[in-house]
């Protein structure tokens, strides 16, 4: 799964994104799968900080730059929250990271964009399936580990912008329509298989991930709630 994700996370809530907030907060704090949460959140923003920084150079201009530079230095401040939450558990941020490093630098490597476009998308889909994930989780765990969560998944006000964009370019060109069609395709596989891989690896993650579904259909029920998401932010982008 990409974890790294932006600040379209809100939005995806208002869209139907069908997170377990409705259900009554079950998951302690001390639950030993909430420093991997934090963890793989927090790898999930410096490495959305260094990818959003060089991808801003892909923007023809001027405006696009700073619009994602802006990007970048929210997930920054959401990576120092994730590490002062750490440390207040005495975990060093660097090494409760660590384990997560390869799927997710495995999922960029295998998305990684080379058009301005393909970024946009990949920013507001491939980040957002990630805020699936965390939305869901966050309805079941204790209120102060939730707000910590929401605080990191909060609006960064770029989603307007992003959706601008892409609309301006396949209303334009049916070819480009086409190819981010695939290219949104292509991000959503990829992150269900990184999101398999971790969770198959961690068990603390595992055991967190069932007490906030439940059972194991439950999980399965939620990887479908997150390909419904992604099918309709694919129509807010104009690529249904």
């Amino acid at each position: 799964m990409p974890f790294g994700r932006s600040g379209s996370a809100i939005t995806l809530v208002r869209m139907g994104a069908n997170p377990s907030a409705s259900l009554t907060p079950s998951i302690a704090a001390d639950h030993p799968g909430v420093p991997d949460l934090f963890a793989v959140l927090a790898y999930g923003e410096i490495s959305a900080f260094y990818r959003l920084a060089e991808e801003a150079q892909l923007s023809p201009t001027l405006r696009g730059k700073v619009a994602v530079a802006k990007m970048a230095a929210s997930e920054m401040n959401h990576f120092k929250t994730l590490e002062a939450a750490l440390s207040e558990r005495g975990i060093d941020v660097f090494d409760a990271m660590a384990p997560f490093v390869r799927a997710l630098d495995a999922y960029h490597a295998s998305t990684n964009p080379s058009t301005w476009l393909e970024s946009m998308v990949k920013f507001y889909v491939g980040d957002g399936i990630a805020a699936d994930f965390y939305c869901e989780i966050a309805g079941a765990l204790d209120p102060a580990i939730a707000d910590i969560i929401r605080d990191v998944l909060a609006e960064t006000g770029s989603s307007e912008f992003v959706v601008d964009e892409v609309r301006t370019a396949v209303t334009q060109s049916r070819q480009e329509r086409d190819r981010l069609v695939l290219w949104g395709r292509r991000l959503l596989g990829e992150a269900i298989t990184q999101a398999q891989y971790v969770i198959a690896q961690r068990d603390e993650l595992t055991d967190l991930l069932l007490a906030a579904t439940g059972t194991m259909n439950g999980i399965v029920a939620l990887f479908d709630r997150m390909q419904d998401s992604h099918t309709q932010r694919m129509e807010v982008l104009g690529l249904a």
